[in-house]
């Protein structure tokens, strides 16, 4: 449906009509309009966690873990702006982003801990790092009115992520 009618058209009565199902039933399952993109995001963001934990180095293991937050964050700033249209739909504007959920801190976390085990004791920089990775950013740099094109915006965002984890990590 997304790729027929574009995401601003999809909504509920038309998924549980496409699907055969009552709307009380996609209801009951997604929450909200925003919960059936969230869910499509999930299917996306399990590929992507697979390649980050057995893709070949720097992404995956084998290279130090400086190398790998780098690697990380380019990846996730890639896969944010292929799935921007899920990205931006699966945010519910009347609920809080909430960082700690997400599926990336565990692994910043994880890496941080080994690059600059000092500085990621308390794990809020870790949660201040993924903050810069989640979508609301790169969704906020693109709706601004002279926002220059969304791959102009990942790779300035690619190159400020790149110092910052250099910076922390010495």
């Amino acid at each position: 449906m997304v790729a027929e009618l574009g995401a601003d058209k999809v909504t509920m009565d038309g998924l549980a009509d496409r699907a055969g199902l009552g709307k009380g039933t996609v209801f009951r399952r997604f929450r909200t309009r925003a919960g059936i993109f969230h869910a499509l995001l999930d299917e996306e963001e399990i590929r992507f966690q697979r390649e980050v934990m057995s893709g070949p180095p720097p992404l995956g293991p084998g290279a130090p873990a400086a190398d790998r937050l780098v690697a990380f964050g380019r990846a996730r700033l890639e896969f944010l702006a292929r799935h921007m249209v899920l990205a931006r739909a699966s945010l519910d504007p009347g609920q809080p982003v909430v960082a700690n959920e997400s599926p990336s801190l565990f692994h910043v976390q994880m890496l941080l801990s080994e690059a600059s085990p000092g500085d990621a004791l308390s794990g809020t920089l870790a949660l201040q790092l993924v903050a810069a990775l989640e979508g609301p950013i790169l969704l906020y740099l693109q709706s601004q009115d002279d926002a220059p094109d969304l791959d102009a915006v990942v790779e300035n965002l690619i190159t400020s992520w790149r110092v910052l984890v250099e910076r922390v990590c010495g």
